[in-house]
């Protein structure tokens, strides 16, 4: 066993090209995006537009970027976006609902991330101008914050029935969606039906290592794309780009379920160790667990980087580990073995 590997558990955003997904990547035809001439970035959304069933598609720099197009398409200045406490586009897209459309925020103090249609309803705003015009209710899937949590289909469906009487919006932040699909067996047109527009990013569980994917009607993508220039993010030769988007809903879906294994694994590890509080349940392949005070955080996350072990903390004694395609069973094997002789 190879004690000296680099092992980077902070992330699943830190994996690079395979084999097959470099040469995907050099061999890619490339045109002036902008222009609409990159014939694989035409392709990568015609794709990802087909498998959700929507209308059409539009490749960005990143998920943060897709969501906050999604916002500013979706709202005006003054608007109020629902979302939960927890939410991404909240948390950790700085300050963008804000900065970008000048819209304000309702939180919603869910379970793991995940709300009911009931709470949706006691948060729309009257009609009144005191008040912000409701318009756009957001949902994270997975929930990231709550440590890859999924969402309950059937409750998503009570919602869109809430959105839809009081005419609301609907977007998901779907960075990690893939991970709940392979888990729960719902298929992505599924979801295309629930929402008016949809982020899924490809550089996280899905291996690229850049890019992320907007969806909708053929109006709100045309729209998307004014925004996305007005953002910056309009892209030139983007193909080579898109290629690793390409390989990777190819080739990277399936295997996902080996990551929430190896995050399981090493849960149930740590449960038994006594620095330990709580590990949250581990649904799909983000690890959050609580320290206790035998145990500070910054010393944990120190103790396991002189070991060639990288996390984060996520929180007052709080610890994040992403499982990811360059995460191998020795390198398992290695942060059990840590873990338990700390």
């Amino acid at each position: 066993m190879n004690m000296n590997l680099f092992i980077d558990l902070r992330s699943d955003t830190v994996t690079r090209p395979t084999t097959g997904m470099l040469k995907a990547m050099m061999t890619a035809q490339v045109g002036d995006d902008v222009f609409g001439e990159d014939p694989t970035v035409n392709a990568l959304e015609k794709k990802v537009a087909e498998i959700f069933g929507k209308q059409a598609a539009i490749y960005c720099p990143s998920g943060t970027m897709t969501n906050q197009i999604a916002i500013n398409v979706h709202v005006r200045p003054g608007d109020e976006v629902i979302c939960d406490q927890t939410a991404h586009v909240y948390n950790f897209e700085g300050g963008g609902i804000a900065r970008n459309s000048s819209a304000s925020v309702r939180l919603l103090q869910g379970d793991r991330g995940r709300y009911t249609a009931d709470d949706v309803l006691a948060n729309i705003n009257p009609d009144n101008i005191h008040a912000a015009r409701t318009k756009l209710v957001e949902i994270e899937n997975t929930v990231n914050k709550a440590g890859g949590s999924y969402w309950d289909i059937n409750e998503i469906r009570k919602i869109k029935e809430v959105t839809d009487k009081y005419k609301l919006k609907l977007h998901l932040d779907g960075a990690r969606l893939f991970n709940a699909l392979v888990e729960t067996g719902e298929t992505p047109k599924q979801y295309g039906e629930l929402f008016d527009s949809i982020s899924i990013c490809l550089s996280k569980g899905l291996g690229t290592p850049v890019g992320s994917v907007l969806l909708g009607t053929e109006d709100f993508i045309k729209e998307a794309r004014r925004t996305r220039k007005v953002f910056g993010g309009a892209m030139r030769q983007a193909g080579f780009m898109a290629a690793a988007g390409l390989y990777a809903l190819e080739n990277n879906i399936s295997r996902l379920k080996e990551d929430h294994q190896q995050a399981r694994a090493i849960a149930d590890v740590l449960s038994k160790q006594s620095y330990i509080e709580t590990v949250n349940p581990v649904q799909t392949n983000i690890l959050v667990f609580k320290l206790n005070q035998s145990m500070k955080d910054k010393d944990f996350v120190k103790i396991l980087g002189e070991k060639n072990i990288h996390c984060l903390t996520f929180g007052p004694q709080t610890i994040r580990m992403v499982t990811h395609l360059d995460f191998t069973d020795e390198m398992l094997e290695i942060v059990k073995k840590t873990i338990s002789r700390l």
